[in-house]
């Protein structure tokens, strides 16, 4: 009997999309949210003084919610940079979801969240309906603290994929902090305040539904107009990543809803649309930048250790596009 339940789970496993696998590994760090725990990795103890730490580079997760990946290659990204964890604090938060409950015996009080509505915003579904983005603005908060990090000075919130669009719509609608800086790769998609849309768009309730726009179904997080996020977005000091080679229509993990599509066929080209916009919209005032990984397809490591993604990161020298 027990085997054929394990074999039946085994299948259901093969059968589950990418998302709904439980993680191969929690992260060990915990930090208070409210009433809840969020599970992250971390170079340092967030809970002690670290009068040396100058800089922090947060990087966020994809799909796969497998931070302990984005974390090892993370710290490869600061080696890369030249740069040493002495003064450069890595974390690597973690949104659990609830396939990873049961298999790693998760206690009450850590965040869980559904699938990935954790890059929405959306409320956790254990122990409280806390924000995936006020888990983001505790975060901040912890490491703006000067009695912890007295010498910190630039905080940057990194993401790649489903990580990329956690950060760009934080970007949006987030807290953030004076300190912060945010640097977006190869999202799926990406939250419009306005309804223009690169693609024309016919029978799709909800395209301009949250989390692709503001005209409703909007997340209890969110508390203001569109307008006046707008207006704060443009000013805020954002880097879009784009690989050259991300332009597969079909990719496995690609956003394929209609809303989705009506940003463009692929993310390369949703990118370009998307910061053309801005642009267009808010002329001198944008703050923004976009750089063209050449040749580089859906690939975290490769986008953030090029040498416009540890500009993007760290300000280090050899982007040749940047001004």
């Amino acid at each position: 009997m027990r085997r054929a339940l394990l074999a039946g789970l085994a299948l259901l496993l093969i059968a589950a999309g990418p998302a709904d696998r439980p993680v191969k590994a929690v992260a060990p760090g915990r930090l208070p949210v409210e009433r809840g725990q969020l599970a992250l990795f971390s170079s340092a103890d967030l809970a002690q003084p670290h009068p040396a730490i100058t800089r922090a580079l947060v990087i966020f997760h994809g799909l796969l919610r497998n931070a302990d990946a984005y974390y090892a290659e993370a710290l490869k990204t600061v080696a890369k940079a030249g740069l040493s964890t002495d003064t450069t604090l890595v974390v690597a938060p973690q949104f659990l979801a609830r396939p990873d409950i049961a298999p790693h015996d998760l206690p009450p009080d850590v965040l869980v969240w559904g699938r990935d509505s954790w890059s929405d915003g959306k409320p956790a579904l254990q122990p409280a309906p806390i924000s995936s983005y006020t888990a983001i603005d505790a975060l901040v908060a912890r490491l703006e603290d000067r009695r912890l990090f007295p010498a910190l000075r630039s905080i940057v919130l990194a993401g790649h994929s489903a990580g990329a669009q956690t950060v760009q719509r934080y970007a949006a609608v987030g807290a953030g902090g004076a300190d912060v800086r945010y640097v977006v790769a190869n999202p799926s998609s990406y939250v419009y305040f306005t309804p223009e849309r690169p693609e024309t768009v016919t029978s799709c309730p909800g395209w301009n539904d949250w989390k692709y726009g503001f005209a409703g179904h909007l997340i209890p997080y969110i508390t203001g107009r569109a307008a006046d996020y707008e207006t704060r977005y443009v000013g805020r000091d954002v880097t879009y990543l784009l690989g050259t080679a991300d332009t597969d229509p079909n990719h496995r993990l690609l956003d394929k809803t209609c809303a989705g599509e009506a940003q463009g066929p692929s993310r390369y080209a949703r990118g370009h649309a998307y910061f053309a916009l801005l642009q267009a919209q808010a002329g001198p005032k944008l703050h923004q930048r976009l750089f063209d990984i050449p040749g580089v397809p859906h690939n975290a490591a490769r986008m953030f250790q090029s040498a416009c993604g540890l500009y993007a990161l760290f300000g280090t020298k050899g982007c040749a596009d940047a001004r």
